[in-house]
């Protein structure tokens, strides 16, 4: 993956739609289905995220949340 690249999350969320990826930065993120509720920020070290731009503005996900969009099967 890199700047440029179309992206859309692997899970699928209600009304959002394919990006472009403009940034990339280092975020922590807490994951409660691996680490459980009790946030300790402490605990983790951070993750790859992206800056992703769409008609209405950006939003950062991990890039492990990510897939870059194959035009050539569309």
């Amino acid at each position: 993956m890199k700047v440029g690249d179309v992206v859309k999350l692997k899970v699928f969320r209600r009304n959002l739609k394919a990006g472009v990826v403009t940034d990339f930065i280092d975020r922590k993120c807490w994951r409660t289905e691996i680490h459980g509720k009790k946030v300790d920020w402490a605990k983790i070290s951070p993750e790859q995220h992206a800056v992703v731009m769409f008609d209405d503005g950006v939003m950062r996900f991990p890039v492990v949340d990510l897939e870059v969009i194959d035009e050539a099967q569309s």
